[in-house]
Order: structure tokens, then sequence, then C-alpha cells
């Protein structure tokens, strides 16, 4: 049972989501849309919702069935430590990764570097101007690694948007040297086909692999037509990183005719995304194992030959599933949890119009051995309490939180906030805690809320889209064992073996 904070009873009320459901209708049908505004734009804001809408979501305020304007409430088990607000980088916050005690947090236009020696009270060291969407971040010994998808003038950190369509542009990876946290050194560039909307490490001791998940978000970008069923693989030598360089492109959904192999999407799967490409890939080294959301279609597939993964198990969700987001596996490397980020993160999916089956979590098992091994659906899981329509909300980025034993996570949900949970029995998932702010507009409909949210030595840090770098504190008996557990490092798509 979670003991509220909040003084007042949160209900499911159906009218509150009823009252949207046309708004929503033409986002969800479209497929997925980019999640967030270009680089340096900062939250956007979409259709303004109808008069109705907007009484009813201040009823619902008035009422106590949801928070209040920005008011923060959570389970009596979490603790909210601190928030630090965006600071010399305006634009749209995303992922995090963790090296010791510090903690790097990208932007759209860029990264910061923390210092979270003490949780309470987080130090900004950096602030890295260098524009690129997503920046999605992650780190390796002396290296950090950022993602731009969005066409740029040139490779530098002082490019500007242009036009897909222009030959010069340039997408890819950037590479920097972190051997001194307060002095960030791009060192090294890598351009790739489709650019890279999220990347994987496969961390060796002299090589760093990447791999580069990238696909089609529309006609505009000529490098991301289909067939684009494959990822680039980059090699970075640790003690030569500018040297770095692609080293291949594997397609994972072979196929003839001009869509490869993957999902067809609509109309033949009405409301699903066309696979060309893969949003995000995760990894265990230690199992040479991986899981992939790749837009229609899920995967498992060996990754003992980095250069070259081998595809074990596909699956669709053609009924609830209408983009494959991310994925985790639980500890034993016997379950993973996929994602569906329905309405591309800009859509209020979190109400009683859409229900809990879609935009959800879905939990499926491994069973079966070696190559053999297969993906097998348990179950959905979808955070229990109803949103206001004009807060984006869907599952987002999480990660386990390690004890022996159980399945447990923590998952951003955008304005749903953060919630803890347990998968231990695939067929039964049940949140255990939960943090979030009220909407950040009552009228309108307004990019924000938690991108990722990842447990880390003892604490759950989550980078909000709008608010800012938010440190949480758990305290249940189910999880406190985790807090044992310490990493000298963590970027969450290269889950390490929390025991080994």
């Amino acid at each position: 049972m979670i003991l509220l904070q909040e003084s007042r009873t949160r209900h499911r009320r159906l009218g509150v989501a009823a009252a949207a459901a046309g708004l929503l209708a033409a986002l969800l049908t479209a497929g997925p849309a980019v999640a967030t505004p270009d680089p340096g734009d900062g939250p956007t804001t979409g259709k303004g919702v109808s008069k109705s809408t907007e009484a009813e979501v201040k009823a619902a305020i008035a009422d106590g069935e949801i928070p209040g304007q920005d008011e923060i409430v959570h389970s009596g088990n979490i603790e909210h430590l601190v928030n630090i607000p965006k600071d010399a980088l305006p634009g749209t916050n995303s992922d995090l990764a963790f090296q010791g005690r510090y903690a790097f947090a990208g932007n759209y236009d860029g990264f910061r570097v923390f210092d979270i020696s003490n949780p309470k009270a987080p130090k900004t060291i950096a602030q890295v101007l260098c524009p690129g969407s997503q920046n999605d971040i992650s780190v390796s010994g002396n290296l950090l690694f950022l993602s731009t998808d969005s066409s740029r003038s040139d490779s530098s950190c002082s490019s500007t948007t242009q036009p897909a369509t222009e030959k010069s542009s340039w997408e890819g990876m950037k590479v920097f040297d972190i051997s001194d946290k307060r002095n960030p050194k791009y060192v090294a560039a890598v351009e790739t086909a489709c650019g890279s909307h999220t990347h994987t490490l496969v961390p060796e001791r002299r090589n760093v692999y990447i791999y580069v998940s990238s696909y089609s978000p529309s006609a505009t970008y000529p490098d991301c037509q289909p067939p684009h069923d494959g990822i680039s693989v980059i090699k970075v030598p640790r003690n030569a990183p500018e040297k770095a360089a692609v080293v291949g492109f594997p397609v994972l959904f072979p196929g003839e005719g001009p869509d490869g192999g993957g999902n067809p999407g609509s109309p033949t799967n009405p409301g699903v995304s066309k696979t060309t490409g893969c949003h995000d890939i995760t990894v265990l080294p230690d199992k040479d194992l991986a899981a992939g959301a790749c837009m229609g279609d899920g995967i498992l597939f060996s990754v003992k030959d980095p250069e070259n993964p081998k595809v074990i198990d596909r699956v669709q969700d053609n009924v609830n599933f209408a983009f494959w987001h991310s994925a985790t596996f639980n500890q034993k490397a016997n379950k993973v949890v996929f994602t569906d980020e329905l309405g591309g993160g800009g859509a209020a999916t979190c109400n009683a119009a859409i229900g809990p089956n879609r935009g959800a979590d879905g939990i499926y098992d491994i069973v079966g051995k070696g190559d053999q091994r297969k993906l097998v659906f348990r179950s959905y899981y979808k955070i229990p309490r109803y949103q206001a329509d004009t807060e984006n909300c869907v599952a987002h980025n999480g990660s386990l939180i390690p004890v022996k034993g159980k399945d447990l996570m923590v998952q951003a949900w955008y304005q749903g906030g953060v919630s803890v949970w347990d998968f231990t029995d695939s067929s039964k998932p049940r949140e255990i805690a939960y943090f979030e702010r009220g909407p950040l507009n009552t009228s309108t409909m307004q990019t924000g809320g938690a991108w990722s949210a990842y447990y880390y030595n003892g604490y759950i840090y989550s980078n909000d889209i709008a608010k800012g770098f938010d440190v949480l504190k758990l305290s249940d008996k189910r999880t406190d064992p985790a807090r044992k557990v310490r990493l000298g490092e963590l970027n969450v798509q290269t889950q390490p073996d929390y025991f080994d």
C-alpha cells in the first residue's frame, strides 16, 4: 500500500480524459512525432484545448483529482531532495549518464556536468554549449558521447540548423574527452546515415563500440528513407578517439522490396509505425545480449561479435503498441520491458480515452536457450493515475533498481512524473511509489515532464524537460537493499551486472 503525501485523494476521473478525445485523435493516428522541439527552441506548446476541457482540468484540480499547476505530489516513501533549474542551456533536457560522483545531463543545446557527491546539493561544474538534438548522452572512461539527430550546417559546436536537403548537412556522433570534468574537450565527430537519434555503448578494454539508432521522422530526410533497416556501428579506440569511424551497418530487418523487412505499419497495421530503423537499443555486455526497440518491432539479438550483431527473435504488437521506443532487461536476463511511445511524447495519453494498454510498458519473458530464445508477452504496465489532457504523458526512459530476487524499476513518464514499480510477477506488475508535478499549463498542451528517471548509487535522478534536474530519495523496505550496490559508471542502455 502506498501512503500518499498529499492530504486529498487522487481518483480516476473519466470525464476529464473523454473531453479531449477529439484533440488526441490526430496525434495518435499519425504515428510518432518528434518527441521534443528543435534545439534551442525550449519547450513547445501545442494546440490549445477546448474551453470545456480547460474547465474540466481546473475542476479536477479543485476537486483534488489531479495536482494543481506545477504542484508536487508524491507517495510517502519518496522524498524530493532538490531541483536544479536549467541555467546556461535553455533547450530541452534529455538523457542522463553517470560516472563516479558525477552526473552528465543531456540538453538539446549541449550538456551539463553535475557533482553529485552530496545528492542533496548537486553542484554544476561545467556546461558545454553544443546544439544538436537530442544530445543523447553516455560516458565510458575518459570519453563522452553525444548524438546529433537534427540537420546541422557542420559538425562543430557552433553549427546552425539548416534544411536536411542541403548537401552540406551533418548528423551523427560527437566525442568529447572528459578526463578533466570541468573542461570537456571536443575531440572527434563521425557522420552516420540518418544521424543518431540515440546510441548505445558496447565497451571493451581497448575500444568502445557504439550502436547508433536512427529512423525516418519524415520524407524530408533523404538519408532516412526505407529501407533503412539497420544500425550504424562505430568503433572508437580509447587511446585515439580521433580515429573513430563507422565499421559497419548491419541490417536487422532483411527483406525484399522498397520497404525492407520490418513492420509495414499503417495502413497494413493501422496506427502502428513502419519500421525504418531503431529508436533505442539496450545491451547486456556480460550476457552478449541486446534488445532493440525498433519503431514497429521489438527484437532480441546477440552481440557476441559486436561488429556483427545477430537477431535471435522478433515480436510485434499491432493491437496496442504504436511505437517501440526503449527496452530494459531484468537482472537475470529472462525478461525484457519494452515501452510504447504512443503519440511521440507530445500527446496526453495517460487518460481514460486511451486506457491502460496503450502508451504503456509491455513485459516479455525470455524463454528457451541460446539462439532458440523467444520473447513471450505477459502483461502491460501503465501508471495508475490519470493525467490532465494538457499534460504530455507516455512510457519513457527508466532503469532497474538492483535488488536480488526482485524485478524493480524506476521510470519516467514525462508529465506523468516518475513511477517505481515491481514486475517480479511478469503477469501482475504493480506500482510501489511515485513522484509527479501538476500540469505546466491548464489551458494549453505544453511539452514537459521527466525525460529520464534512473537509480544510481542510492538515489533516483530525473532530468525534467522544462523544470531541470531532480534528485529523489526512495525509502522502502522493498528497495532499501539496492543502497548497498555501488557502481563506478552507469549508462542505462548498457546495463551492468549489478551483482558481479
